[in-house]
């Protein structure tokens, strides 16, 4: 398979590596409120905190610089959930980016295991509620055999050995973000239509370009916990052929080293290591 881009051999990397955790958030002032004070603490190598809005209409910004004064507030250039991250990745600082969703589903207890397997030598620690010690209150009968198909369709794709391949808990060094090889965040698109990438097909693309690329991947048992406020605009059987379109967007930009022309915009939603 001809990749796009390649992860070469790191230099050297810190054995306490500073760590940028970037949480995208659209109205989720409650949430924040919950989320943002514990999130700080849950690891003393985590050095800024990046709030991606947007274009929230409560007050996510003022709640997350009122329980979070050294929070970092940026705002999206696009539309979508990938051009949040994509608008937090370029702004980090960090040499480790943590991706951090907003609703309160992701336990910032677990930072410390996400930063220690890249430490132990992963490019790109991923998320999974499926393997050994991993689980979910949130998941359904439906979504769950949905994620075992996805899983099945990517690991005969790309090869790999993924156990939960529609879960954005996810970390990785900031050094192999070029291979990633996303839209500049900020740039404006024709009459405000988001770009490959900006939608909730992020993390599948996320997880295509790293295995494309040929990246060191490590699973991270991780619990998914419900949202706390709020409700999820997850659809079961739309986001899940969203996913399905990406995989096959992604393995035609792979197999001919240029990115894929997808044509209308095709959102997604998704996320072992190989051993």
């Amino acid at each position: 398979m001809t990749m796009h881009a390649q992860i070469e051999a790191p230099t050297t990397r810190s054995a306490t590596p500073t760590v940028s955790v970037v949480v995208p958030a659209l109205n989720e002032a409650r949430n924040l409120e919950v989320v943002l004070p514990t999130l700080r603490a849950a690891d003393h190598r985590i050095t800024e905190v990046l709030l991606v809005d947007g274009g929230s209409v409560d007050d996510t910004v003022a709640t997350a610089r009122r329980v979070l004064p050294d929070v970092r507030v940026l705002t999206q250039g696009r539309k979508g959930k990938g051009n949040a991250l994509a608008t937090g990745f370029a702004a980090a600082t960090g040499d480790v980016i943590v991706m951090f969703d907003a609703d309160g589903s992701a336990d910032p207890a677990e930072i410390p295991a996400f930063v220690d397997a890249l430490v132990e030598g992963a490019d790109f620690a991923k998320g999974s509620r499926f393997t050994l010690g991993g689980g979910s209150a949130d998941i359904t009968p439906v979504r769950r055999a949905g994620n075992y198909g996805l899983n099945v369709a990517m690991n005969r794709t790309f090869g790999t050995h993924f156990t939960d391949l529609c879960y954005g808990y996810n970390a990785f060094w900031t050094d192999v973000l070029p291979v990633l090889d996303l839209a500049d965040p900020q740039a404006p698109s024709r009459d405000g239509e988001m770009l490959w990438g900006d939608g909730f097909e992020i993390e599948t693309v996320i997880n295509c370009r790293f295995a494309a690329g040929g990246a060191r991947i490590a699973e991270v048992p991780s619990v998914e916990r419900e949202r706390i406020f709020g409700h999820s605009n997850l659809n079961a059987v739309k986001d899940g052929l969203r996913v399905l379109r990406t995989i096959a967007t992604e393995r035609v930009r792979a197999r001919r080293g240029v990115p894929a022309r997808p044509g209308p915009r095709q959102t997604a939603g998704v996320t072992r290591i190989a051993s």
